[in-house]
């Protein structure tokens, strides 16, 4: 966990066959420029529209080949529900993170973590990896 202090994170549900799945790219390129402050982690999901069908190798197959992914991806797990992964209970949950509720609208959510380990804010997938909503947090 030493790689994690001082740095900000940004965690993102990702999927490999969704609208949103171009920002694979984006994501890269803000771990490239920040790789000194923050850290990409990617939580592979198949709870939208079943999108993300594959298994864990296949997954990354896709990622390293097809955008250079070198950031953090996680196995698949559940975003929501009864089998929601317990970073997901903790960042969706005010009681947890201190910060606020939300849920899981979509592939591409993206939860912003500060240096300190706080729950900064979170973004729908609309928002692009290098907005300025989240590259101004980094700084």
């Amino acid at each position: 966990m030493l790689e994690f202090k001082g740095k900000n994170v940004l965690i993102v549900n990702v999927a490999s066959e969704c609208g949103f799945t171009s920002q694979y790219e984006g994501l890269q390129e803000l771990q490239n420029q920040y790789k000194d402050q923050l850290i990409v982690i990617g939580f592979p999901c198949n709870q939208f529209g079943g999108q993300e069908p594959g298994g864990e190798d296949e997954i990354k197959s896709f990622c390293t080949n097809k955008f250079n992914v070198d950031f953090l991806l996680s196995s698949k797990i559940h975003v929501k529900g009864d089998k929601q992964h317990e970073i997901y209970n903790w960042l969706t949950l005010k009681e947890k993170n201190g910060h606020s509720n939300s849920s899981v609208k979509w592939n591409f959510q993206k939860y912003f973590i500060d240096k300190n380990g706080n729950l900064i804010n979170y973004f729908y997938s609309i928002t692009k990896p290098k907005s300025s909503k989240i590259t101004s947090l980094i700084q």
